[in-house]
């Protein structure tokens, strides 16, 4: 797994250029003017060409008569996959170096007043501001008493937790088998240990119901659990065989720990 969440789009100029281009042609196809991608992206119209030609060429885009292009299947993933990793970017500069915001919501660990220097930290997945002095520091804005929302400005610091680890489980498709592969009994100790549980796919919602577990995710449990992990849960997600390789690869362009599980009874 990478060690940062840099990338090829973060790290080569012209991997983020075509990115652009290829988001151009997404958002104005099938007929985009080369001209005006070239005026909005500051670059000649000359390159807009090679860039089309280029993405072409990789089978990100496909062309039908002149000056008509689609953006194809292939294309939709390489956007898809880069838009996570400058998301995930963006989230490694705001969660570990800049914490410049002009109010972050805590939930205060004890009556607090307007003034007072609290410590901020993760707990449980939550933040939590309290007296006790923390790694990230900030002022509180207005009276809260214990359990309540407060609200904290000033704060300096990086917040200090550890992101949370996933257990990967893959279900196979209905017609390799589907939940019945499953076994409970494998499955029970990954559940014990999971503060968070998703399910991707039919078959691995029936997985955990048929070993009477209630799944906390389905819908859009890829995007919840790998949230969830940020804020330091321990997280199991069942995924059916078809999304299971594109899931490992956003969980490594997000940087996060990862343990795969075979669960298929022999």
């Amino acid at each position: 797994m990478p060690d940062d969440p840099l990338s090829n789009i973060l790290r080569s100029k012209r991997e983020t250029t075509r990115f652009q281009v290829l988001v151009e042609v997404a958002e104005h196809q099938p007929s985009i003017r080369q001209q005006e991608i070239a005026e909005k992206l500051g670059v000649t119209p000359q390159a807009i060409s090679e860039y089309v030609r280029d993405l072409a060429d990789d089978g990100f885009i496909s062309a039908e008569g002149r000056g008509r292009y689609y953006v194809t299947h292939k294309g939709v993933e390489w956007v898809l996959n880069n838009a996570e990793v400058l998301e995930s970017y963006a989230r490694h500069v705001r969660r570990d170096i800049i914490h410049q915001v002009a109010t972050w919501a805590a939930i205060a660990d004890s009556d607090l007043k307007t003034g007072d220097s609290v410590g901020v930290y993760m707990k449980g997945g939550w933040l939590y501001a309290g007296r006790q002095p923390q790694t990230a520091m900030g002022m509180v804005i207005a009276d809260a008493v214990c359990g309540a929302d407060v609200g904290v400005a000033r704060l300096a610091g990086i917040i200090d937790h550890t992101e949370g680890k996933v257990d990967v489980a893959k279900v196979p498709r209905i017609e390799r088998g589907g939940s019945k592969m499953i076994s409970p009994d494998k499955l029970h100790p990954l559940v014990k240990k999971a503060d968070v549980i998703g399910a991707v796919g039919l078959e691995a919602y029936l997985a955990l119901k048929n070993a009477k577990v209630n799944p906390d995710m389905f819908f859009g449990a890829r995007e919840g659990v790998i949230e969830a992990a940020f804020h330091g849960m321990h997280c199991l997600i069942l995924i059916v065989d078809e999304e299971f390789t594109d899931f490992l690869k956003r969980l490594e362009t997000a940087g996060l720990s990862y343990t795969i599980h075979e669960l298929v009874s022999q």
